[in-house]
């Protein structure tokens, strides 16, 4: 491998959106992150939904009276 042409990989401060803080690796600065284990789903065992382009809500509203529209047709 060639000297000198790869970037040092020093300790840096990850934070999350959540208040999270660790230590990790990287070749850059200070790394911020949307997601930790501390909020993530998976680890904590409730369900939240992330959504940061309004992807829920578009869908809710789109669908909002498809159930009732179902049910109407259901019971004639």
């Amino acid at each position: 491998m060639k000297e000198k042409i790869h970037p040092k990989y020093t300790k840096v401060m990850a934070t999350c959106v959540c208040g999270n803080t660790f230590e990790t690796g990287s070749t850059r600065g200070a790394i911020k992150v949307e997601i930790c284990s501390a909020c993530h789903p998976f680890f904590t065992g409730t369900q939240k939904i992330v959504d940061t382009e309004g992807r829920v809500e578009r869908f809710l509203k789109k669908y909002q009276n498809v159930g009732a529209r179902t049910k109407t047709k259901a019971k004639a």
